[in-house]
């Protein structure tokens, strides 16, 4: 197998990763790969015992520079001053067809110097379901890692249900910074080591930036963009802790993440966000947050700090605006409305409002509106029909509103309960329910499978989801 290796972050001094090679594994087989980002990352594919091989990690490719990173993190508003990859490898970096340079990672490639006390193994269920959720996710428009190959290991990990089967999934992303990259730099005060990333940070993501200030600027808008797409298609992380915020504005991490069912602003699946932190409507504060612990970095590569923490407090308190107005776009467009206006603001919230009173099902509710059948998703039949009203009246064509409604709602997404089914099944041995998630979520706003896009039946919500450490 060629991958086209093109490394720089291995390049930096040493203290920003320990090298590291994955650990081995017994009968590595092959679940899933994906050929069309192989294609554009510039792999060929011989064989699939050779993928199998090495997207397990028993094979290191000709110049990969495999190495685990570092970083720190607040975790549900905790500090951490050492994370790092505890169960992942970055084999190395590609620089695509499209001249975008990639990561190429492991993700459950053995133990790490940073596993602390973990086993550094992934179990075959969250491999399975970052697949799906990543790949359906870009299908969307919404920035996110994405999915390369999933293989299975051949051998059994132990999580609290037991003994499951273990595998490794292959992960790709524009890089692997973190807010938690900068944190740990700056908590230990190694400001060399911090201007070295930043400036690396710049040249690989933001190279108009002029600076750390501009960078914090470019990252504030970039998460902004990326939590009020997450919004507009029900989606809640569920850890958005800031080891787990990108600096490039990429959905990373998807432990117990979800796509809502029946609406709710405090919607929470995480079985360990048991305070709400990570609720659906609290994510724009919540990224507002990470912004400021990026901030409080950056601030100390500056001489003039009382000058650095004016800048910086100025545009991170400019970030509820963006969110503000990225939100209007994105929820305008869901109800039909190419041109916001601020009014259209409150005529959102009241749908929504109406939505959470009877927990109508978030996706089908706006594919119904632009079927003209959204009445059936409310008992309050008098509280609709004077929404529906004020609703129509600030349309302008209805051709042209449907048109914006179209692109801006999906017909499916990938369900918890099917998500949850296709896993029961993989641990079985049938990967037919992977098969099937995966061609209707590649095109999500046409109707292709009409079964997926029923919402689940009050035996098959899946009330919590786990991480898979």
């Amino acid at each position: 197998m060629f991958i086209p290796f093109d490394n720089s972050y291995a390049l930096l001094p040493e203290g920003f990763f320990s090298k590291q090679k994955p650990t081995s594994v017994s009968d590595p087989k092959l679940l899933a790969f994906n050929n069309e980002l192989a294609l554009t990352l510039g792999i060929e594919l011989d064989d699939f015992a050779e993928a199998a091989s090495v997207f397990s990690g028993n094979s290191i490719p000709q110049n990969a520079a495999p190495i685990a990173q570092l970083y720190a993190g607040h975790q549900f508003g905790s500090f951490n001053p050492q994370l790092g990859d505890g169960r992942a490898i970055l084999l190395g970096e590609v620089i695509g067809s499209d001249g975008i340079r990639r990561d190429i990672q492991l993700k459950g490639s053995g133990p790490t110097p940073y596993s602390r006390m973990g086993d550094g193994r992934a179990w075959l269920g969250p491999v399975l379901r970052e697949y799906v959720i990543s790949e359906a996710m870009q299908a969307l428009g919404i920035p996110t890692t994405r999915a390369l190959a999933a293989v299975a290991t051949g051998e059994q990990i132990w999580r609290e249900q037991g003994a499951l089967p273990g595998a490794v999934l292959t992960r790709v992303a524009t890089s692997h910074l973190r807010v938690g990259t900068f944190q740990v730099f700056a908590h230990r005060g190694e400001l060399e080591h911090l201007r070295t990333l930043t400036e690396y940070t710049i040249q690989r993501h933001y190279p108009e930036a002029q600076g750390p200030m501009d960078l914090l600027r470019a990252v504030c808008a970039a998460q902004a963009d990326l939590v009020t797409r997450w919004m507009s298609v029900g989606f809640i992380h569920g850890v958005m802790n800031t080891d787990n915020c990108s600096i490039a504005g990429e959905t990373i991490d998807y432990g117990p993440c979800a796509f809502m069912d029946g609406f709710h602003q405090n919607r929470v699946f995480s079985s360990i966000d048991t305070q709400g932190r990570y609720a659906f409507g609290t994510q724009p504060g919540i990224a507002v947050w990470n912004m400021a612990q990026l901030a409080t970095c950056l601030i100390q590569l500056f001489k003039d700090r009382d000058a650095a923490l004016e800048e910086a407090t100025e545009i991170v308190h400019a970030m509820p605006d963006l969110l503000e107005k990225a939100w209007l776009n994105r929820f305008c467009a869901k109800i039909g409305i190419s041109t916001p206006q601020a009014d259209d603001q409150g005529l959102i919230e009241e749908l929504l409002a109406l939505m959470q009173t009877d927990e109508a099902d978030f996706t089908n509710t706006f594919q119904a509106l632009n079927e003209g059948k959204a009445r059936d998703q409310f008992t309050d039949l008098e509280a609709f029909d004077q929404w529906s009203e004020k609703w129509k009246n600030r349309l302008t064509t209805e051709a042209e509103s449907q048109t914006v409604m179209q692109s801006a709602n999906p017909v499916i997404i990938p369900r918890n309960h099917r998500i949850e089914q296709m896993i029961e099944a993989a641990v079985a041995g049938d990967m037919a329910p992977f098969e099937r998630l995966m061609k209707a979520l590649a095109t999500p706003f046409v109707e292709t499978d009409a079964a997926l896009a029923r919402p689940p039946s009050r035996q098959e919500i899946v009330p919590a989801t786990f991480c898979g450490t």
